[in-house]
Formats: C-alpha cells, structure tokens, sequence
C-alpha cells in the first residue's frame, strides 16, 4: 500500500516511498513509523538548523540553489556555500560567467521573489545511505561590509580555492532558513 502523499509531494507529482526516515531525529528499530514520513515537526525543522542538519551540511561539499523568476520558471544551480550561525553563505566567485557576475539569473530572481530552496544530498551506489535535506527559506545580497566580514573567510576555510578569489568585489547571498525538511533511507 503506498502511504498518502504529503502537499509538498503532491506538488512534486510523486508518493513518499516506502523506505522513507526522518532525517531530523533518529529512530529505534522498534519504531513504528520508520519506513513513512514523520508528523510536520519531527522531520521537518521551522527554521531553525539542528546539530544533525548542521553537521549534514558540514559533511557535504556542494549544493543546489533553486529560485524562480517573475514568470514562475524554476532556476537550480549547483553552488558552493557555508552555514555559519544559522545562515547560509553562497558567493557569486570568479569561475567563469557569461556577463556582469550581478547579472546572473539567480541575483535577478532572488531580487524579484526571495524564496529559495537549497537542496544539499548525499549519493551512495548503496541506497541505504541516501540522504538529502532542503533549506528552504528567503535569500537576499549582503551588503553589509561586518556581515560579509564574517561570511568571507568562513567560505574561505570551506573552500580553498576561494583563497585567491576577490571576494570581497563581488555578490555575496544570504540564505535565511524558514524551515527545513530532510529525508534518509535510514536513521542517522
């Protein structure tokens, strides 16, 4: 029997699968919602990024950053970023861009509709260490010269190859979490 999908799913057009476990809370084996999606608040966080979410995005190395435009078209982009005191950084680098880095597709949409998913995941050939978890929340540019102070060399110590990238003259966005949601095959 597939069990009933969630509004979210149902958006996505997809059931939960049968193997699904909260990412936000470990279950014993004797647990009887293990294998379905948990209650709203035992999976899903309300903005706030437990020590489990944290350290997941710790773990991993590269996420994906989704916005949409005025017309309702989705936009994903792989990017780097850094969680640092609840918020995640993601700067527009010196990789090459097609135009002015202010130009880029996701600054133009983060500026006429804030809401954004990050989705960071972790792949395995043996699917039951698949995870994921969404920060879902509201971005906006940092222009505040402490803040970006703050965020630079947090992104730097992540990513070395930031060392030698200039930063500092370039967009920086803050992702404020509304609220998270993270699936896993089993516990963590």
């Amino acid at each position: 029997m597939t069990p009933p999908m969630s509004q979210d799913d149902a958006a996505l057009g997809r059931s939960i699968s049968q193997h699904n476990a909260p990412l936000a809370r470990a279950a014993s084996p004797n647990d009887a919602s293990l294998g379905r999606s948990s209650p709203p608040g035992e999976a899903e966080g309300k903005g706030s990024i437990s020590p489990e979410q944290r350290a997941f995005l710790h773990e991993q190395r590269v996420g994906r950053l989704a916005t949409v435009d005025p017309a309702g078209h989705p936009h994903a982009v792989p990017i780097c970023y850094a969680e640092l005191d609840g918020l995640v950084y993601t700067p527009i680098d010196e990789k090459p861009k097609s135009g002015d880095p202010r130009d880029l597709r996701r600054i133009r949409n983060l500026l006429a509709n804030p809401r954004v998913c990050l989705v960071v995941d972790r792949y395995d050939d043996d699917w039951t260490r698949l995870r994921w978890l969404q920060v879902r929340g509201t971005a906006a540019l940092v222009d505040a010269p402490d803040e970006r102070a703050r965020a630079h060399p947090a992104l730097r110590a992540r990513y070395p190859q930031y060392r030698t990238m200039a930063l500092e003259a370039l967009p920086l966005i803050r992702i404020t979490p509304t609220r998270l949601v993270g699936w896993s095959w089993s516990p963590a």
